[in-house]
């Protein structure tokens, strides 16, 4: 007996698919910070390398992943169509962008509270002659942790609906004459 697929078989398997998708990136995110800043360039060069290489594999296994979830459910639910798969990779995207943002807010005010200070005293140091003080002090008073918690939920969710539009074109597969009974 084929179950068809309802909304909560689709929020079920992307809760599932968007933890993953949000382990991933946290992964991601953890390794980077403690990656070793250093002043020399060989070394320097090499640490590079070795986060656009990481970054890369968290990029082009994501859509690999993505992909994977969405032929899964294909396979699990034969009367899947395209419009759900690409319900599936939203809800998947809207999940999994909730729980990046949320470890982001939770990084950026528990974990290194210092992150976001940091950079803004290297901002102050680098436009003091340029900007006026007024505006230096009004730096202070922006709550970077708000933006960056929006900003991720935002890039990240816009990210997995536009895979999830592009992947569920195809997802599941369709042979445009299955359905051809003339017998001429």
């Amino acid at each position: 007996m084929e179950i068809s697929i309802t909304r909560r078989i689709i929020w079920d398997r992307a809760s599932k698919a968007g933890l993953a998708f949000g382990a991933i990136s946290i992964a991601y995110m953890l390794i980077n910070s403690i990656m070793p800043t250093t002043e020399s360039v060989d070394i320097g060069v090499l640490i590079s390398l070795i986060g656009v290489i990481l970054w890369a594999a968290k990029f082009f296994g994501c859509i690999w992943l993505m992909k994977f979830f969405m032929k899964k459910l294909a396979l699990d639910h034969p009367d899947a169509s395209n419009a759900d798969t690409f319900r599936f990779g939203v809800a998947t995207a809207l999940l999994s962008a909730l729980i990046i943002a949320a470890f982001y807010l939770l990084y950026t005010t528990v974990i290194n509270p210092d992150f976001y200070v940091e950079a803004l005293d290297s901002v102050k140091e680098a436009y003091a002659g340029i900007m006026p003080a007024e505006s230096i002090e009004q730096l202070d008073n922006i709550n970077f942790a708000s933006i960056g918690f929006f900003s991720q939920l935002i890039y990240c969710f816009l990210y997995g609906t536009v895979l999830s539009a592009i992947l569920s074109r195809s997802i599941p597969s369709r042979d445009p004459f299955a359905n051809n009974t003339n017998e001429d």
